[in-house]
């Protein structure tokens, strides 16, 4: 590989409007209208070009000029060296591993081969599942459901926000006796507007992984309780059949750790976007499935933050790839920052074949020359 060094970053701020409202269960108090996203491009005086993305909320705040600083001069191979300033910058202000999506663009743009090649994976089909964010009344969703198994789907992800929302899963549940379900609680994190962040305890979340038991066929019962909350997932664990997940938005490499440490989990859940970057990603994936944890991450950012962590499932050999599906929350919708949207063809998805993360970004909704 070459020898380079990054000399700049270029920022744009994206607003794209959705059709309708998206009322997402993780900020109960504030419909979305708009897709928001930060699009980073990280330069080189070899004149390749990495792109990356972070989610934004209301205009987003500048990074440019501090990246800039923190970067330039750097050689985008030597990951360990910048994973150690971007963790500088995560001690000052907001979570910068998306950064980190850039270089690996760079590096497989270099080397002429796509990221997941480059860490020794295929790009075999992977199954998804079709993630939903809103809570809707159970004849709605049954619709929405039918609408995803017309499609492929073998899979689906529902939202629940209290135990009475159980009935929304128990009525999906009778519609299709062979579907697999995921069902989210959102209690890991949440964006409060007005209210304050509602919790439940173990024996709260116990009671609902009891219920959840008796409707069946649930892959994994999701985000229960608060993210830190390692003790109170290792004994919910304990006492349910249903496997339990978590970790996708907790804070750097080491607090997934945590989990696995605690034997906490059944499934770890981290994104490489907002939590470790791809290299980390993949160091605690290995870890993971060496002590029989399933390795999932959350895609839920934009499209490269989805095709980040797609490579990283793919480098893996990862068992399902989360594909977020909830009208107006499109694939075009979240997508819309590059020049081709991803798709779920048969309930499968590939990692992009070409060198990088195998995205180009679409200049009419970005920006930029």
């Amino acid at each position: 590989m070459s020898e380079m060094q990054i000399t700049g970053v270029t920022q744009h701020h994206v607003s794209y409007p959705l059709e309708e409202s998206f009322a997402p269960t993780w900020i109960p108090d504030y419909a979305q209208h708009t897709h928001e996203a930060e699009v980073f491009e990280v330069e080189t005086d070899a004149g390749i070009t990495g792109v990356t993305a972070s989610p934004s909320f209301a205009g987003g705040l500048e990074y440019e000029t501090p990246l800039s600083l923190f970067l330039a001069g750097e050689d985008p191979h030597d990951i360990e060296s910048i994973m150690s300033k971007l963790a500088s910058i995560d001690l000052v202000g907001p979570r910068p591993w998306h950064i980190e999506l850039a270089l690996w663009d760079i590096i497989g743009k270099d080397a002429g081969k796509p990221v997941y090649e480059l860490l020794g994976g295929s790009d075999e089909p992977i199954p998804a599942y079709a993630s939903t964010g809103q809570m809707l009344p159970a004849a709605e969703r049954i619709e929405y459901v039918e609408d995803r198994v017309d499609e492929g789907f073998e899979a689906v992800k529902l939202r629940i926000t209290e135990p009475a929302d159980l009935d929304i899963v128990r009525d999906v549940r009778d519609a299709f006796p062979e579907l697999t379900l995921m069902v989210d609680a959102n209690k890991g994190w949440a964006v409060r507007v007005m209210d304050d962040e509602q919790t439940w305890t173990v024996k709260e979340a116990t009671a609902v992984a009891k219920e959840l038991e008796e409707i069946g066929g649930v892959e994994w019962f999701e985000e229960p309780l608060p993210r830190h909350n390692y003790d109170g997932y290792a004994r919910l664990r304990e006492m349910t059949t249903v496997p339990i997940a978590g970790g996708e938005f907790n804070e750097r490499a080491g607090e997934l750790h945590q989990f696995l440490d605690r034997d906490a989990v059944d499934v770890l859940q981290p994104d490489a976007a907002l939590v470790t970057g791809i290299k980390r990603a993949v160091e605690v994936a290995g870890r993971a499935r060496e002590e029989g944890v399933n390795f999932v991450p959350h895609t839920w950012t934009n499209a490269i933050g989805f095709a980040a962590n797609l490579h990283v499932i793919a480098a893996i050999d990862g068992a399902w790839c989360e594909f977020p599906h909830d009208p107006p929350w499109t694939p075009d919708a979240w997508g819309a920052i590059v020049s081709e949207p991803f798709e779920a063809t048969d309930g499968l998805v590939r990692p992009r074949e070409k060198p990088g993360l195998g995205i180009e970004l679409d200049r009419d909704v970005v920006g930029g020359a």
